[in-house]
């Protein structure tokens, strides 16, 4: 079987954020079909889109997966939803949020899973948490609310 490289972005603004995030770390390594790599360190940011709400904690994971983009997109959501995410409305406060970055070098513009994410470049809370893995050496919106918060949890 096929070993796939991915990127994901994960972020938290409501209830316990690094429990959030840490949650779903463990969530993905206990699918045998996914191996976290590497993580990012931990990013506090403001809100964007919507900003009347708590600041987030982001991180970027790089993972293996025997997984296709489609399989691992219906696991990230699968562990959205058992961390408790409720999708209110665009930008609006959640206990998780995760993001597929990149897949392999695969490009779709299915709607469903848009690779590499559409706003990925525009976003300095993705964007500095990926450069700690990856290497990515692209341009970094200045963004000062862009906060370091701690190192990596694994």
């Amino acid at each position: 079987m096929m070993k796939h490289t991915a990127y994901l972005s994960l972020g938290s603004n409501m209830g316990d954020r690094d429990q959030n995030l840490m949650s779903a770390i463990v969530l993905l390594n206990e699918n045998d079909k996914i191996d976290v790599i590497s993580c990012s360190n931990v990013y506090e940011t403001e809100p964007v889109g919507y900003s009347d709400q708590d600041d987030f904690l982001n991180i970027c994971l790089k993972i293996e997966t025997d997984l296709d983009a489609y399989e691992l997109l219906k696991v990230v959501a699968d562990i959205e939803l058992r961390l408790h995410r409720v999708r209110l409305f665009a930008n609006a406060p959640r206990t998780l949020d995760i993001d597929i970055l990149l897949f392999d070098d695969m490009v779709s513009d299915d709607p469903k899973l848009t690779i590499p994410h559409p706003r990925m470049y525009q976003r300095a809370f993705v964007l500095y948490p990926l450069k700690d893995i990856s290497d990515y050496a692209g341009p970094i919106p200045t963004d000062k609310s862009v906060r370091r918060y701690r190192g990596p949890y694994i």
